[in-house]
């Protein structure tokens, strides 16, 4: 009965400790202040992108960056919940080419090195937003 009690004990505590909590990804972001550390270096990486720049010519960048300071730390798991419209309607009409897409996603990868997110953190981030490509891409 001993052994049994030790076994199970045993087993829980090992799949607890395997278990990675809901906000992991947030907190390897840096948190509130390292998710506005990317937003903020991913603007200006927008600024001087050429490729996209004119895309955002009539964006009201403080809501922008407000909206996706909200919406990185909600999809990475932080206390925050995302109230934005979706991505299709906040793409819809906007012409984003693949070509587009990829600069973006270039600038973003560029804000989260100059914000320090380590790699692992990076990729992971990168695979819950990269559902949003058919959202985002139109043709």
């Amino acid at each position: 009965m001993t052994k049994t009690i030790l076994l199970i004990t045993a087993l829980l505590a090992t799949g607890c400790a395997s278990q990675r909590p809901a906000d992991d990804l947030y907190r390897d972001l840096g948190g509130d202040e390292g998710v506005t550390r990317i937003v903020d270096a991913f603007l200006v990486h927008l600024a001087e992108d050429e490729l996209v720049v004119d895309t955002f010519a009539d964006t009201d960048i403080a809501e922008f960056r407000r909206l996706m300071i909200e919406q990185l730390c909600d999809l990475s798991g932080g206390p925050c919940t995302y109230g934005g419209r979706t991505m299709a309607e906040s793409h819809a009409g906007m012409g984003v080419t693949p070509a587009m897409f990829n600069a973006l996603v270039a600038d973003f990868i560029d804000a989260m090195d100059d914000a320090g997110v380590p790699q692992g953190a990076q990729n992971r981030l990168l695979g819950r937003l990269a559902p949003m490509y058919g959202d985002i891409v139109e043709g």
